[in-house]
């Protein structure tokens, strides 16, 4: 059985651009897009085109659900997966991060699917190797449930986890997880091969230095 997981880190964030956002913000833990971060989406979008994917999974944080709205306009759903949430790290966040709603969210993008429940569930607070864990164990759950080409759609930690959790391989395992970056892992029976370490040949701007918080 050939199946084909792509993988792609959320693009430039607000906060990244203009660190005083943080300091007024409704919801600081939960920053949308950059302006050119949503060209970055766009861009990713192009990458995409024309790619069997079938099903979209995205963390339910802003930025995430923002970058896969670019890719849904391949009229596929959105279907939000907390196991793909960002590194609940209680030394960055003072407690569970505050983010809109569901409802809220399908307002502003009505290609997420209401109807879908997270596989996995993440917990606040975690250590790095729990969010590594769980990141890891939704990937491979969902590439067993869905057996079609996916996409999906998390942060720097759980692209990392995410990625080992089905080619295996520990935290010392080199994986580029720049910002909207784009890993592709292809199944061949039982074996994942990568075949993209953290791409970005399809943006027209990275970044230099790898931000995870």
């Amino acid at each position: 059985m050939t199946q084909t997981v792509w993988i792609a880190r959320h693009a430039n964030r607000l906060d990244f651009v203009n660190p005083d956002w943080f300091l007024t913000a409704e919801r600081p833990y939960d920053p949308p897009l950059s302006e050119d971060g949503v060209e970055q989406a766009k861009q990713l979008a192009q990458r995409l085109k024309g790619e069997k994917i079938a099903h979209i999974f995205a963390s339910p944080f802003l930025r995430t659900v923002q970058t896969a709205h670019q890719v849904a306009q391949l009229n596929l759903p959105i279907k939000l997966e907390s196991g793909l949430s960002e590194w609940l790290n209680p030394h960055w966040m003072p407690a569970m991060p505050e983010r809109l709603s569901m409802e809220a969210l399908h307002e502003q993008f009505p290609q997420i699917d209401l109807s879908y429940t997270s596989r996995v569930v993440a917990n606040y607070p975690e250590t790095g190797e729990e969010a590594m864990k769980r990141s890891g164990e939704v990937a491979r759950r969902l590439a067993a449930e869905f057996p079609e080409d996916i996409l999906l759609v998390g942060h720097g930690a759980s692209v990392l986890g995410a990625t080992l959790g089905l080619i295996g391989g520990t935290a010392k395992t080199e994986v580029n997880a720049a910002l909207c970056c784009l890993v592709k892992l292809v199944r061949d029976g039982e074996e994942w091969v990568m075949e993209l370490n953290g791409d970005v040949s399809h943006l027209s701007q990275t970044e230099k230095v790898i931000r995870f918080n």
